[in-house]
């Protein structure tokens, strides 16, 4: 191989990793700006749990977004978030608090209840 030759071969290489490395930073860059626009379309909604109850225990609302429930319970005992209708189970702690994402649902009525205190801790989400 002559200096020319491999002159050549150096420069080609440069250019395929340069051109590689410069496509994976704009696939990274967009991946990270549908992120950013799929979390500025989310929804944060707050539910408490006192006295082995939920507050608010009815909830609206919309369809097809993605809903971030904020469950905090203020009870000294633990409690599980359970909903059947939306595929749901999660232990939160006694005073402490738990992020539950929830996919985009079609119009209906979810029920969710504490399963440690079924007899008071109900409630329901309509999807309209």
């Amino acid at each position: 191989m002559t200096f020319l030759s491999n002159h050549r071969s150096v420069a080609f290489l440069r250019a395929t990793v340069t051109s590689l490395f410069t496509a994976v930073f704009a696939l990274v860059g967009a991946y990270s700006l549908v992120g950013s626009a799929a979390a500025t379309d989310e929804m944060i909604v707050e539910i408490t749990i006192k006295d082995h109850k939920f507050e608010p225990s009815a909830l609206k609302l919309p369809a097809a977004k993605h809903i971030k429930l904020s469950v905090k319970n203020l009870d000294a005992s633990a409690e599980e978030f359970e909903s059947k209708d939306l595929g749901i189970e999660k232990v939160i702690a006694g005073n402490s608090d738990a992020m539950i994402r929830v996919k985009p649902l079609t119009a209906g009525t979810y029920i969710f209840y504490g399963e440690y205190h079924e007899d008071t801790a109900k409630g329901h989400i309509v999807v309209e």
